[in-house]
């Protein structure tokens, strides 16, 4: 309730309740020794409308009507002793009190039941009853719905902060989730291939091979250590926002071969997600080029588009002094059970299937195969 609005009530309530003493004593009913009554019974009386207050929020109706039946006991004890505007006062107070907190049903109960009395009290017999009776209603149903609309607005911004929270909570789980991918990607890429060449390495020391070999195989294997750990950075970086833009990302991956970089559209910044798919996609096919098709001119073409992004590395196959893999050209690997496009003997375990999955999580697309000579890869991403 507004603070303004509190005040007002306690200002009224304060001012009612001056003017109902003061009527007890101009009314010469309580001169004497009964002086003291209209104190006590204003006292009982506040007591109770306090016990109401809690014993509706708790929903105890009997218990409320006792409260209102000691209140409306104190109105009649007025009337007897002689205070009839007190005692009506203190009536309409139950009656306006019973339609606003109570059901629907006990309060017009307890409306009528005071009827009697406004009858009573009112010299002007039922005309004025009746006006009174209309009055009590009109105000306690007003109270009623307002009451019941500020009941509605609190239940509706304690729905809106619970949603509130668990939009947070969602959001913070997906971030969760995405930074688990984003570091599961990098180390599987690393770690995997370490272990194939230390475990190369191994089996080389058994056979008693030579010592620049085991060499060559712990340096490699040193290099995809140093290389992972870059790329762990780097996926630290883009997931707080801290990141190149992805065309001179991948201008860096084509250093490392024959490798053109084009870009077409208009740049703009790219979501995190987005920019992280096109830069995993593009380091995943750059390394099947190298694996499978060793010396193969790529292109890489980069396409901002309007609502979305697009990238194709495409490559012309490997060059006719490079032994073919055996299958036509066919890059497998990764677990993929045949159809997936990873690493192979590398052991990377997640290849382009996992790279399909993650532009499928973003409402996007990955084609990947076989293209004449070569072999292409496609993005495409809502961007």
């Amino acid at each position: 309730m507004p603070r303004g609005r509190v005040v007002l009530d306690h200002f009224l309530l304060a001012a009612l309740s001056v003017w109902v003493l003061a009527g007890c004593y101009t009314s010469g009913a309580f001169d004497g020794w009964y002086a003291p009554v209209p104190p006590i019974g204003f006292g009982l009386c506040v007591v109770a409308a306090l016990g109401y207050h809690h014993t509706t929020l708790e929903h105890r109706a009997a218990a409320s009507l006792g409260l209102l039946a000691v209140m409306a006991l104190c109105g009649l004890g007025a009337h007897t002793a002689g205070a009839p505007t007190s005692a009506t006062v203190l009536w309409i107070v139950v009656s306006v009190m019973a339609m606003e907190r109570l059901p629907l049903r006990m309060g017009l109960a307890t409306v009528a039941v005071l009827v009697t009395g406004f009858v009573e009290a009112d010299e002007t017999g039922f005309v004025g009853a009746g006006v009174t009776t209309a009055a009590v209603l009109l105000a306690g149903y007003s109270l009623r719905l307002d009451a019941q609309a500020r009941g509605a607005g609190f239940q509706l911004l304690a729905q809106e902060r619970l949603a509130r929270e668990a939009e947070a909570a969602s959001a913070a789980l997906a971030e969760r989730a995405r930074i688990a991918r984003e570091i599961h990607d990098v180390l599987a890429h690393s770690l995997s291939a370490q272990m194939v060449h230390l475990e190369v390495a191994r089996l080389k020391i058994e056979s008693g091979a030579e010592r620049a070999e085991i060499l060559e195989l712990v340096t490699s294997a040193r290099a995809m250590a140093r290389e992972g750990l870059a790329e762990t950075r780097h996926a630290l970086s883009a997931l707080r926002g801290d990141m190149v833009p992805v065309e001179d990302y991948l201008r860096d991956l084509a250093r490392e071969g024959r490798t053109l970089v084009e870009v077409t559209g208009e740049h703009r910044e790219l979501p995190a997600e987005a920019s992280q798919a096109v830069r995993r996609v593009a380091q995943e096919a750059l390394t099947n080029v190298r694996k499978h098709a060793p010396g193969a001119r790529t292109r890489i073409l980069l396409a901002y588009e309007t609502d979305r992004i697009s990238l194709e590395i495409r490559d012309s196959g490997p060059p006719p002094t490079v032994a073919d893999d055996g299958d036509g050209g066919r890059r497998d690997g990764g677990g993929d059970g045949g159809d997936g496009l990873g690493l192979g003997s590398s052991g990377s375990g997640y290849g382009l299937r996992g790279m399909r999955e993650r532009a499928e999580l973003l409402g996007g697309s990955l084609d990947a195969g076989p293209e004449g000579a070569g072999f292409a890869v496609r993005l495409r991403v809502p961007a």
